[in-house]
């Protein structure tokens, strides 16, 4: 550590008479600072997370041209292992860092000695001037948060060289462009090329940079400082807000519990935009672990995706580039009430979640207490309902400061009545996301859209003549495909690629392709085996048309042999699937047109008999079924549900209390457990229900599950 140089007398200048009679008036004192940390440097300078080891600093006063004494000091990091390029560029050992101050001593040094020389050289406020932006906003701002430490204000402020180097030289090349060592190339000066000693010759070299850019015509140099947020603010966005997609990121792997103020501190020493923090929920209104973050410009979006798996707390964060679409829909709102309810600046937002049905604004201000009050009263409440006016069980609540909100949560799991409440922090987008979820949401969801039946059965043979692809993308298209087989592609057959699905709807990675003969087949499987696709190698192999149809229908194809498709209820468990035949199904008029009359099934179901059959959601049984897509595909696609009749044996095997009336057979998957009757017979209002009376509605579970256990699953008659 350099000493401290001498305390001026004091009766040493007047800073304001220097001013004044300075004939060439500039910028303050300006603090050159250099720093280095134990991992990247240059342009990769904080990206790794690594602890700054080195601090390099000298003052210069613009006005008089003077220059101060040139400061270094090494800083003990924790992790005190040097990178390969920082030992080879520093010099520095593990050894000479462990006898050095810790951060925070180091900082307070440089205050003192920065506040000397300042006053030897006139006095007056000074301003930081660095290299670019990454030593102060990625590793000051974000080293200081992960130790806990406060900044002094000037390290919220300051100089970038390069963009004021830039001003007064716009026909060279960018300004993220610039280093020390071009700028002093463009600048045609002379550098001492036998210093040696790790950032001092960047420091000079800056000083010297400085010194010529004040000598030339602009006056508008050292005018407009960089500014560092020291807060994050809070606010709405509205759905008409639009988002430039260059300033927004995702980030991924958030603690469950963290807030907005959280994230925020994540990117701290970035500027992010007024309300540019978005939790998102999942389906059940919970936090998921991501945000959308909005930053002021694209360069502060692109500092941070620097810090892609930086750690918050001992978790790592992944952050990756986001759309203002996304941003958008997450944060945006339209409600009236959301807006006047957010309109109030710097408030601290929580949310209570599990209130009673029947808890008005008072028992929520009651329950909270009068040592943390609402802001605003009942106006700072805000209960969120159903589009029917029913009350959700959640709320926001308003304070104007952060002691009341810690406060409040100090109630966290407190009665209200019979219940306990849940207290959390939240936010303006958290907000809107939970409002529009309500707003949007129909009384009962709706079930998912049924399969596509198969307009045309499968050729049906023993012959190996078809193709199975194993280990696709799960992002590939039937035209990645048709790309991947290349020659092969003119031996499939029409509506011969199948795509297959999980049991969530999501590609498995699967898919079976008829080919016009076992010969086009073989060789197809044998020019294309093993052939990558997107960074992927596929597998291609030979298999009938039989295998197909049993994976098709959610069976699986093993090297042990063929297993039947699964299926819970024993009356719906075909023995064969060999005997299944396709049965009449209506289809639009507009749909019909989309195929060939050949592939088209008869416009009516008539029953032969009057006998109990029983039905399966066609093809073969809906609640297991695989198949997804054919090739080529229509434009749109018909919605009616054809059904396939019950083979006799499965028929002899049904309870008679199951089939003792005609009609068909429904099973309804995903059903709310807080479904009634009236819930269940509103989705078939437009269908004719057999029975007068509603008996027939049975709940049907797993075998070891009770009826009184409530299950998901419905059979309708």
């Amino acid at each position: 550590m350099t000493p401290p140089p001498p305390q001026p007398p004091p009766s040493g200048p007047n800073p304001a008479a220097d001013s004044a009679a300075d004939p060439r008036p500039g910028p303050g004192p300006l603090v050159v600072l250099f720093g280095a940390t134990a991992g990247a440097l240059g342009q990769d300078l904080g990206s790794d997370e690594t602890d700054l080891i080195l601090l390099v600093w000298q003052v210069v006063e613009p006005r008089s041209r003077q220059v101060g004494t040139l400061h270094k000091s090494l800083v003990r990091a924790e992790a005190a292992a040097l990178s390969p390029q920082c030992r080879e560029a520093s010099g520095l050992s593990a050894d000479s860092l462990a006898r050095a101050e810790p951060l925070d001593k180091v900082l307070q040094q440089f205050s003192q000695l920065v506040s000397g020389d300042v006053a030897l050289l006139g006095g007056g406020p000074y301003m930081l001037c660095t290299d670019g932006q990454l030593l102060l906003r990625q590793v000051l701002h974000a080293e200081a948060s992960r130790k806990n430490l406060a900044l002094p204000d000037t390290f919220f402020s300051f100089y970038d060289l390069r963009r004021e180097f830039h001003v007064q030289h716009p026909s060279t090349r960018p300004a993220r462009d610039l280093t020390v060592a071009t700028m002093a190339q463009d600048l045609g000066l002379e550098t001492d090329a036998t210093e040696d000693d790790f950032g001092v010759w960047e420091v000079k070299t800056m000083v010297a940079v400085i010194l010529h850019l004040l000598d030339g015509p602009s006056g508008q140099l050292f005018s407009k400082p960089e500014v560092v947020k020291q807060k994050y603010e809070t606010g709405p966005c509205s759905k008409a807000d639009v988002v430039d997609s260059e300033t927004v990121v995702r980030a991924r792997g958030l603690p469950w519990q963290s807030s907005d103020q959280d994230v925020a501190r994540f990117f701290t020493g970035l500027n992010i935009a007024r309300g540019g923090v978005a939790l998102c929920l999942n389906a059940q209104g919970r936090r998921n672990g991501e945000a959308l973050i909005r930053f002021v410009d694209s360069e502060q979006r692109d500092l941070a995706l620097q810090r892609h798996k930086h750690h918050m707390g001992v978790r790592y964060i992944e952050v990756y580039k986001a759309t203002g679409e996304e941003f958008v829909k997450i944060a945006g709102g339209t409600s009236l009430e959301v807006a006047r309810f957010l309109s109030r600046e710097d408030q601290v937002i929580l949310r209570l979640r599990g209130l009673p049905f029947s808890a008005g604004p008072a028992d929520v201000l009651g329950f909270l207490g009068p040592e943390c009050p609402v802001t605003g009263g009942a106006d700072g409440l805000l209960f969120v309902r159903h589009p029917d006016g029913r009350p959700t069980g959640d709320a926001f609540a308003l304070f104007a400061c952060e002691e009341l909100a810690q406060a409040a949560l100090r109630r966290h799991k407190g009665t209200l009545g019979k219940r306990y409440i849940e207290l959390f922090r939240s936010t303006a987008a958290e907000v809107q996301q939970v409002l529009n979820r309500y707003a949007s949401s129909p009384l009962l969801p709706t079930l998912t859209a049924p399969l596509l039946p198969i307009p045309f059965p499968l050729a049906a043979g023993t012959g190996r003549d078809c193709v199975r692809l194993r280990g696709l993308p799960y992002t590939a298209t039937i035209e990645d495909i048709l790309s991947f087989l290349g020659e092969a592609a003119a031996d499939i057959r029409p509506h011969g690629v199948h795509m297959v699905l999980n049991q969530q709807g999501r590609p498995s990675g699967d898919a079976f392709i008829q080919m016009t003969s076992a010969e086009r087949a073989l060789a197809a499987a044998q020019r294309c085996h093993k052939k990558a696709m997107k960074e992927r190698y596929v597998e291609v192999v030979p298999c009938s048309t039989e295998e197909m149809s049993h994976v098709l229908m959610g069976g699986t194809l093993g090297r042990s042999g063929m297993s039947p498709p699964p299926c819970k209820l024993p009356c719906l468990s075909p023995p064969t699937y060999a005997t299944f035949q396709a049965t009449p199904t209506l289809i639009p008029t507009e749909t019909a047109a989309l195929y060939p009359s050949s592939a088209l099934l008869p416009a009516a179901r008539v029953p032969a008999a009057p006998t109990p059959v029983a039905y399966y959601p066609g093809p073969a049984t809906q609640l297991y079924m695989n198949y997804t897509a054919y090739y080529p595909s229509p434009p749109v696609s018909p919605t009616t549900v054809g059904y396939l009749t019950t083979p006799p044996a499965a028929l002899a095997s049904a309870p008679t209390s199951v089939l003792s009336q005609p009609g068909a057979l429904v099973r309804m998957q995903g059903v709310p457990y807080t479904a009634g009757m009236k819930d269940l017979l509103s989705i078939f209002q437009a269908y004719q229900l057999a029975p007068d009376d509603y008996t027939s509605l049975m709940p049907v579970g797993d075998p070891p599950r009770t009826v009184l256990q409530a299950p998901k699953e419905w059979v309708c008659l």
